[in-house]
């Protein structure tokens, strides 16, 4: 399979049309469904569910994960969850980025992971918050630097 940009890494695994599989799949870089799978996925990785692929799932756990086909089960996106046009997903879903493109069955709820401090912006005036954002991002450099 030709490297594409979108994936992280040189490592892309796909399981084929032909194939079904049935079990607890785990991985770490890439992994592009096209058969069918039951079961549950755990990775820190990229996994895309193909157009005419079908997952029924425990739980789907991945950092990127875009659907074109259909998933029955909880999703869980770190970074991001894209539902392609013609996809269907039964099931929750949790991520910090969500795109629905228009003709996408969803049924199910959405829990939006935080990647910024709850903060009420219309509680307070302009110079309140951006010293707020200040001090976040320098309470984050001084977490990563520990």
């Amino acid at each position: 399979m030709a490297k594409n940009d979108k994936y992280k890494g040189d490592n892309v695994t796909e399981l084929g049309k032909e194939t079904e599989f049935d079990g607890v799949l785990e991985y770490a870089d890439n992994l592009i469904v096209t058969g069918k799978f039951s079961g549950t996925i755990k990775s820190d990785g990229y996994l895309e569910i193909a157009s005419g692929a079908e997952c029924k799932v425990d739980s789907m756990t991945a950092s990127t994960i875009i659907v074109s086909g259909t998933v029955t089960g909880n999703i869980n996106a770190h970074d991001s969850l894209e539902m392609n046009s013609g996809s269907r997903v039964v099931g929750d879903v949790s991520t910090k980025r969500l795109c629905i493109a228009d003709d996408v069955e969803f049924h199910g709820s959405v829990s939006m992971l935080d990647d910024v401090p709850e903060i009420d912006i219309f509680s307070m005036e302009p110079v309140e918050y951006k010293q707020q954002m200040k001090n976040t991002d320098k309470t984050e450099e001084d977490t990563e630097s520990l």
